[in-house]
């Protein structure tokens, strides 16, 4: 009997010693299930009453992701109450893609109140991109001006020539709203900034006069507007407006005065090249009139030996050669009187050799 009570008493115990334990525990959980309740009462409160569907387990597994769980249900409910549905799990994704939940959940409540098609996955992959969601959808609702050129850049004026060579500077302003279906993959503001930069320089190079553009500058409106520049871009082009129009230089007198002072070097050149063969030609013809004489003053010096041989010879008489003689001085003295030329020794072809001293 006492053995039977000594087991008994013994079972109860152990069975109080578990009990104890269980206890223990459920008091424990049920301390850790009250902090996390009152951790994330208001939460879960705001999200009940605002029909979030963020429940308490769906908070707790945020939390035990290291997702900013607040953010995320001040978020949600934010969208909930614009009228937006979307998954919780979206956000959770977006936030631990680094992506700006707060700014993609404004950019979509502002384009859903605007009546712009602009579901979540869309806005997500867009903030992802880099690209500012929000302000595509503000500038999709109120178009954005854009000065052409940026005058950021260091450039004031577009400067383009007309066909009279009358160079005008030009401002323009282009107003673009936001294609958000082109927002990823679509060009930039820079894109649209150099393509009407072009279009304007284009349209006054196709007038014929200045003051054609002058007393109309919504030619250059016109011409840009029809070229299609916001193909591929991110944005529409709504207006170009042409803010101001200066001229400036003559260029095409400038460039026709630099051709004629080019054409003047280049005929100064010619000239020079000209000259400078002439005067080798005269230096060459100098030296065969030099070469001619030399030549001419050996035949003369013969003369008087092929004399000499022919009175040997006798065919040539005493007389005959005093005549010729006379011819010969006859014919200098006519010469000298005339000013043809200078006297010579007869019979040598020289000048006679100065008087003594």
């Amino acid at each position: 009997m006492g053995d039977a009570t000594y087991l008994l008493l013994a079972q109860i115990r152990d069975g109080l010693v578990w009990l104890y334990i269980l206890l223990a525990v459920a008091g424990l959980v049920g301390f850790i299930f009250l902090l996390l309740f009152f951790r994330f009462f208001n939460l879960w409160i705001q999200s009940w009453l605002t029909g979030a569907g963020v429940g308490l387990i769906d908070m707790i597994g945020m939390m035990l992701r290291k997702v900013d769980y607040r953010l995320i249900v001040q978020q949600k409910i934010a969208l909930v109450q614009a009228g937006v549905r979307v998954e919780t799990r979206d956000l959770e994704a977006h936030y631990l893609a680094r992506g700006n939940v707060p700014k993609t959940a404004a950019a979509v409540i502002a384009a859903y109140k605007a009546g712009i098609d602009l579901p979540w996955n869309r806005a997500a992959a867009i903030d992802l991109a880099g690209r500012d969601v929000l302000d595509a959808v503000r500038t999709s609702v109120n178009p954005k001006v854009i000065d052409c050129p940026d005058p950021t850049k260091g450039t004031r004026t577009l400067d383009a020539v007309a066909k009279d060579g009358i160079q005008l500077k030009v401002k323009a302003r282009v107003t673009v709203r936001t294609k958000l279906d082109r927002l990823v993959g679509g060009a930039t503001e820079e894109t649209i900034i150099a393509r009407v930069g072009q279009g304007i320089v284009s349209a006054i190079g196709q007038a014929d006069d200045y003051k054609q553009v002058l007393a109309n500058p919504s030619i250059i409106s016109k011409e840009v507007l029809a070229m299609g520049l916001d193909a591929q871009t991110a944005f529409d082009i709504v207006s170009v407006d042409i803010a101001d129009v200066e001229v400036g230089e003559n260029v095409g007198a400038k460039l026709r005065a630099d051709q004629a002072a080019a054409d003047l070097r280049v005929a100064q050149a010619q000239a020079e090249q000209r000259r400078a063969a002439a005067v080798a030609y005269e230096q060459e013809m100098r030296a065969k009139v030099e070469e001619n004489r030399a030549k001419l003053v050996e035949a003369e010096a013969q003369i008087p030996l092929a004399i000499a041989e022919a009175l040997r010879q006798g065919r040539l008489g005493v007389m005959d050669y005093y005549a010729l003689r006379n011819l010969q001085a006859d014919t200098e003295m006519r010469s000298a009187v005339a000013g043809l030329g200078m006297r010579r020794e007869p019979g040598t072809g020289q000048p006679p050799p100065p008087p003594p001293q």
